[in-house]
């Protein structure tokens, strides 16, 4: 046995003292605070922004960042943690906007930031003060970053940007932007750099919400560059080197949405579940037939197996042993597994599933876009292949 795989095997066995912890705290807080309000944002269409004050307040807000900032310094997969169980209850919309703050920003800031910056940025993160969201799909480029359009041309001691990105998430609720942005436009995809973004700077301009067919409260925007002027201080990392810190930073991006889609398939197995072995047809409960018995079965199989990958990934990320290819295998398999499973468990409610009444339906919707964001499944197979088979 190598190294790394003693390494993870001791991982895998540590103790879950602080998970638990960690867990029942945000459980009380999502009972007391949260899922008494949600059908309501989610009529909305908007989360309020004491949301996330109130989530701040709670430690919920980036709990695995340094103490010397405000937090916990939990271990990273509470983060996890906290995405799988929001999704489990079927709040994927606040799931959403957490992992992009807190599972994405944060990192990026953490791990690529000067001593000033995470001063400057992560405490108003922890508390809720500053939303964080992420700049990279263009009206005319989501999965290829070379063909970003959005630019920053050096103006003395400042950066001077223009352009536009679309479907951000946390759009319209941010005070922070990281902004890729083609700072060398001969290079492709190797002339992009990031950016720390005020949103309160003149020229930084926010569109109308995007109305989506699912996550109705987790807002979704526009965001205009027009002219808008930064320090160069604002650059993060080195320059010409976005692409390479977006690679980057991928494993992690993926084990939340990994952990998301898993938490959303233990609560939709949950309700139906619940549902079968009350519904009756035919005399007898639609439990006892044999499609819903195989029909679960199978579907209880495949999340196992989904849920072991995970949890090999969480290991190997952990100890920086975790690959680009691996990230994607995890993002293809969980979120296309998450579609299949609300699509199948929505069937087995009939006429009642396809009503807003029972939440299956919420867990259906909201579904549908894990396998578009943060890159297709046709881009992950892409990514696979050229693991296994080169370019």
């Amino acid at each position: 046995m190598g190294a790394i795989d003693q390494s993870v095997n001791q991982l895998q066995s540590a103790d879950n003292e602080d998970i638990t912890l960690f867990r029942d705290m945000l459980l009380r807080c999502l009972e007391k605070e949260v899922i008494p309000h949600y059908d309501q944002w989610e009529k909305d269409g908007w989360m309020p922004k004491e949301a996330w004050l109130m989530l701040g307040a709670a430690g919920m807000l980036g709990p695995d960042m340094p103490e010397e900032f405000g937090a916990a310094g939990a271990p990273f997969e509470v983060a996890l943690m906290i995405l799988e169980e929001t999704c489990r209850l079927n709040l994927h919309s606040l799931s959403t906007a957490l992992n992009v703050h807190a599972n994405i920003v944060m990192p990026y800031i953490n791990n690529l930031g000067t001593a000033e910056q995470k001063a400057q940025w992560l405490p108003r993160m922890v508390t809720g003060e500053v939303v964080g969201s992420i700049g990279m799909t263009e009206p005319g480029a989501g999965s290829d970053l070379a063909g970003m359009r959005t630019n920053a041309v050096r103006d003395g001691d400042e950066w001077v940007i223009n352009g536009s990105k679309t479907f951000i998430t946390n759009g319209l609720h941010c005070g922070l932007i990281v902004l890729a942005a083609k700072t060398d436009t001969t290079k492709g995809a190797k002339g992009i750099s990031l950016f720390l973004v005020d949103s309160s700077l003149p020229g930084f301009k926010k569109g109308k919400g995007i109305k989506k067919m699912g996550q109705h409260s987790n807002d979704t925007a526009e965001l205009f560059f027009d002219n808008l002027r930064v320090p160069a201080n604002a650059l993060l990392g080195e320059e010409n080197k976005g692409f390479i810190y977006l690679m980057q930073e991928l494993p992690r991006e993926r084990l939340g949405l990994g952990s998301q889609a898993i938490g959303a398939c233990e609560g939709a197995m949950a309700i139906t579940a619940d549902y079968v072995k009350q519904r009756k047809a035919f005399g007898s409960t639609v439990a006892q037939f044999q499609n819903t018995r195989f029909k679960m079965a199978e579907l209880r199989a495949q999340l196992e197996l989904a849920k072991s990958y995970l949890k090999q990934c969480e290991a190997r990320f952990k100890v920086g042993a975790m690959t680009t290819e691996e990230a994607s295998i995890l993002k293809l398999t969980s979120t296309e597994l998450q579609v299949k499973l609300t699509h199948e468990c929505l069937q087995l409610f009939g006429g009642y599933g396809y009503t807003e009444e029972y939440p299956i339906s919420r867990f259906f919707t909201d579904a549908r876009v894990q396998t578009i964001y943060a890159g297709t499944s046709e881009i992950m197979k892409e990514m696979i292949a050229r693991g296994e088979l080169g370019r």
